[in-house]
């Protein structure tokens, strides 16, 4: 548990030291809004606390073969921005243990680590690489960033979390990276869709867009 502690801990203090809450706090615009509109974060931070604990917490509300876990970690991370989301992920894991009883501090802390702070950083350093090598392409954007960078960063994120001694319940250890790898694919596909909803009708919703940026408008 030190492990999941320490990687919790060294994430938030570099996240609040970038001082994440200005951006819910300033009337300065995004890229895509226009001036003087209020800060359009508040819509897909409050969509997290409230739908993605219970998503954390569904594997041990009912009784299932096999547990079937959902990060929603790499969304956050679009929508928010990384300094942003890796509190707002701390805070989805302590909601989503007060919604289970079945799920305890440590493990509540588990999930906050493997299923959130570490994807959301390996998601933000995929990012970047793309960004760098890539480009900015509106394509490179959701199919890349949002979709297979997704499956990259949770299914590195889950085989650090089995080697790390967090065993998938109901799952053999010969099958248990097949069985990360093929809920990475489902994280994936959900991530890419709505990224692509919020690019063409909400790209306000996405703290890691940018008209000028991406598509080539002018500022």
């Amino acid at each position: 548990m030190w492990l999941e502690a320490t990687l919790t801990l060294l994430a938030l203090a570099a996240a609040l030291a970038a001082r994440p809450w200005r951006m819910l706090a300033s009337r300065t615009p995004l890229a895509h809004e226009t001036r003087g509109a209020p800060a359009a974060l508040w819509t897909p931070l409050l969509a997290t606390l409230v739908l993605l604990p219970w998503m954390w917490a569904l594997p041990t509300l009912h009784a299932m073969p096999l547990q079937l876990q959902w990060s929603g970690a790499c969304m956050v991370v679009l929508m928010l921005g990384w300094p942003l989301a890796i509190p707002a992920l701390i805070e989805v894991g302590v909601i989503a243990c007060l919604l289970s009883s079945a799920m305890g501090w440590p493990e509540a802390l588990g999930a906050i680590a493997w299923q959130g702070v570490v994807p959301a950083t390996l998601a933000l350093m995929v990012g970047a690489l793309i960004r760098r090598f890539l480009g900015t392409h509106l394509f490179v954007y959701v199919l890349g960033r949002a979709f297979l960078g997704t499956v990259l960063c949770l299914f590195a994120s889950g085989a650090l979390s089995q080697w790390s001694g967090h065993q998938l319940p109901g799952v053999g250890d010969e099958l248990s990276l097949v069985a990360r790898w093929l809920m990475a694919w489902g994280d994936a596909f959900v991530t890419g869709m709505l990224t692509a909803i919020f690019v063409a009708f909400k790209p306000q919703w996405l703290a890691t867009w940018s008209d000028p940026l991406y598509l080539g408008h002018p500022k």
